[in-house]
């Protein structure tokens, strides 16, 4: 099966890595990076150019399309590819709203009948302030005091679009992710990820710096949550003639009143792709390309009874600047001591692999269990080296702890 990729981060070294296994894969991607150009033929073609794209698919005669980020999602990319008779692993702009517009999420989880933090009419502390757009993970603002709501305001009001204002709702988070065709859902391994830049949840929100899976408390009820969260969003969503297709990500918090939505995005989550998919013990790409078209019956994704944690290496100045040029060593040091190192921000100068982004790289290791997987995974990092690299030393620590 040849397959165009779409993106460049980890998350999509991740999919190409777990692609790449699939039977009788071809893997081309648009425009990829380093460590998934060792997997397969990279294009210089940006992931929100949708003509270039279809003149890309055509040539190649791809079989199956799969969409990794947000943004062409939201825009429209998925939709051009799919008018033009590809098969497309990806939300179409009008279901990827769900996660483009959090006022439209939470009308649409309304109606579904879906438990989810409640929107206030005034911003009182202690509250949570959103961007209502797309802000790669950091316009979201806990506001406990009203300097932070002040300030949380402000940060939200400067991306330029709508801000939401809900109650801020204590407890442990998680990430629920379900492959679907439109109507079929399959539950994925739960994981939980760390949002802010240092140990202990201090700091600036980020897009990601690390996570783990699965969640022991939600391994028995992952069909539970799909029933609660997922299904009845899908049913909304068909019914509002916006059927969704791909991977729908709810971002729960586990509150004493029980489970409750914090948001919903439209694709796989970065880095829980990192953690979840070296769990999977399935052809991965035989189950997007049954979603992709449209039927999902009898399709199953068995996880083995590992758990995995995910270490991300971020620049110095990471979230507020990122780093580039600066030699990057001891990746493959890292992946020779049993880790996979999925690139998210690197370049190639000449041949030598050079920091290009905020997030510059993902550190998984998979062990019998959480505690030695998260040694490993620790173990592995710290033979990586660039300049300011920097990373949480708290991923996984506890395993129940609070993440965010």
């Amino acid at each position: 099966m040849k397959v165009l990729l779409v993106g460049s981060g980890g998350r999509e070294h991740a999919l190409a890595w777990k692609l790449s296994r699939g039977a009788d894969a071809e893997l081309h991607a648009a425009p990829g990076n380093p460590g998934i150009a060792a997997l397969g033929e990279c294009h210089p073609v940006r992931a929100d150019d949708a003509e270039g794209l279809l003149d890309l698919a055509g040539t190649l005669d791809v079989d199956l399309v799969v969409v990794g980020p947000e943004a062409p999602l939201v825009g429209g990319v998925g939709d051009a590819l799919r008018h033009s008779g590809f098969s497309v692993f990806g939300a179409s702009a009008a279901a990827a709203r769900i996660e483009g517009s959090k006022a439209f999420a939470k009308d649409v989880m309304r109606a579904a009948g879906v438990p989810t933090a409640e929107p206030l009419s005034v911003a009182r502390p202690p509250c949570v302030v959103k961007a209502d757009g797309l802000t790669a993970g950091k316009g979201v603002f806990v506001c406990r005091t009203q300097d932070e709501l002040d300030a949380g305001l402000r940060a939200a009001a400067s991306y330029g679009g709508p801000v939401v204002i809900e109650e801020l709702l204590e407890g442990e988070e998680a990430s629920v992710f379900a492959l679907t065709d439109g109507a079929t859902a399959i539950p994925l391994p739960p994981a939980r990820d760390y949002k802010r830049i240092g140990d202990g949840g201090t700091g600036p929100n980020t897009g990601g710096m690390g996570a783990f899976a699965p969640v022991p408390e939600l391994a028995a009820e992952l069909d539970e949550l799909l029933d609660r969260f997922h299904r009845p969003v899908l049913a909304e969503l068909a019914a509002r003639g916006k059927p969704f297709v791909g991977v729908l990500f709810a971002g729960l918090m586990l509150t004493d009143d029980g489970p409750k939505v914090l948001e919903f995005n439209c694709r796989f989550g970065d880095p829980e792709a990192q953690t979840i998919l070296p769990l999977l013990d399935a052809d991965v790409l035989a189950a997007l390309a049954a979603a992709a078209g449209g039927d999902l019956a009898g399709v199953e994704l068995p996880a083995s009874d590992d758990a995995a944690v995910t270490v991300v290496l971020a620049a110095g100045d990471y979230p507020e600047r990122g780093d580039a040029g600066s030699p990057i060593e001891g990746v493959e040091d890292a992946q020779a001591a049993g880790a996979l190192v999925f690139h998210a921000g690197t370049a190639l100068r000449g041949d030598r692999l050079v920091t290009s982004g905020g997030r510059i790289l993902d550190v998984t290791a998979v062990a019998a269990t959480l505690d030695d997987a998260r040694t490993r995974a620790y173990q592995a990092a710290d033979l990586i080296s660039f300049a300011g690299m920097r990373y949480r030393s708290d991923i996984a620590a506890g395993a129940t702890r609070v993440g965010a």
